[in-house]
């Protein structure tokens, strides 16, 4: 299927390692010229339609600097909201601190960037914000509070925005990935193990036989659904959260 983006352009946020680089390779093969955005700019591969750019969600001067170098280019067709995730933990004793650092990093500056990129796509009446959420939105994951948090308000904003920018011909989306076979999700198992004893390889099969298809997702998996959303053919899908986990939630 043409997916009708070529030549479109896209500024993909985390896009060093995991769903972030796995969805600007999908962009990237669709003949789209994706900024691949991350702290680590250094360790993402340039190529003919990957351009890296260094941005730190968790300092607004970096995150305004990175506003500017998009808005001096004219702007980007699709944006892919994707900041990484913050440390695992309760919700009994977390700090004023720790929520405010991790609500910074992972929801202001997406805000941010988002709100400023916005009215280039309106002029165009054209435009693709694709926000990478949490199954945690559905289904909150036991240790994950702030995450859990943080990514629901998150929700809240993309829908939201979805109805005041539709009419522009803009759609605004998430995707809710459940257990993708990422550095991430390893980290995460390997803390989980830590914390009940059990070795990484029991925790990893306990949490696939709680998945219907029964194995994790891989990264280019998640990212089709990504590029599929930012396609023209998507562009009667908006206001919604797609879930990629393989069955792995069970609420309708």
């Amino acid at each position: 299927m043409d997916l009708g983006i070529s030549g479109k352009t896209a500024l993909v946020l985390g896009a060093s390692r995991g769903l972030g680089a796995a969805i600007a390779a999908a962009l990237a093969a669709e003949g789209v010229i994706v900024y691949a955005a991350a702290r680590t700019a250094s360790s993402i591969a340039a190529s003919e339609n990957i351009r890296p750019l260094a941005v730190d969600l968790a300092d607004p001067a970096s995150v305004d600097a990175l506003i500017e170098t998009i808005r001096a280019m004219g702007g980007v067709d699709i944006l892919v909201n994707n900041s990484g995730g913050p440390k695992a933990g309760p919700a009994l004793g977390q700090s004023r601190a720790a929520w405010n650092a991790a609500f910074e990093t992972m929801a202001s500056a997406l805000f941010a960037i988002t709100d400023a990129l916005l009215p280039a796509m309106i002029e165009r009446q054209w435009g693709r914000i694709i926000t990478i959420g949490s199954s945690g939105v559905e289904q909150p994951i036991a240790n994950l509070a702030l995450s859990n948090g943080v990514r629901a308000a998150i929700a809240g904003w993309s829908k939201t925005l979805a109805g005041e920018v539709a009419r522009h011909g803009i759609t605004v989306n998430m995707i809710l990935p459940g257990r993708i076979d990422t550095d991430r999700v390893r980290e995460l198992d390997t803390i989980k193990a830590g914390n009940t004893g059990a070795s990484v390889d029991a925790v990893q099969a306990a949490s696939r036989a709680e998945i219907p298809a029964g194995r994790y997702g891989r990264p280019e998996e998640f990212a089709a659904a990504a590029a599929f959303l930012a396609s023209a053919q998507a562009s009667y899908i908006t206001g919604s959260s797609l879930r990629v986990d393989g069955g792995m939630i069970r609420g309708l």
